[in-house]
């Protein structure tokens, strides 16, 4: 994957590979230890049936490892993101 700055993500769209609109990118967590990245919090669009995945306070957690394209949106594949 292509590096991108951190702070080019910020309020970013999140799309799934079907084309739905997920929301929008509020943070990133990580491995402190690692330094890996964990999960994307994502304030959910009104659209999205939150009862599929995981969320913390209100924002849906999708796993890093979900991401499949970052560029004008995130890309995310939904099926690996799902809880």
């Amino acid at each position: 994957m292509v590096k991108v700055m951190a702070k080019k993500l910020s309020n970013k769209k999140i799309m799934g590979t079907d084309g739905s609109d997920m929301g929008i990118l509020y943070n990133i967590t990580c491995d402190l230890r690692t330094g890996d990245l964990v999960d994307l919090m994502v304030r959910p669009d009104m659209t999205l049936n939150v009862e599929n995945y995981r969320t913390e306070d209100g924002f849906v957690l999708i796993p890093f490892s979900a991401v499949r394209a970052v560029k004008d949106y995130i890309v995310v594949d939904k099926k690996a993101s799902t809880a």
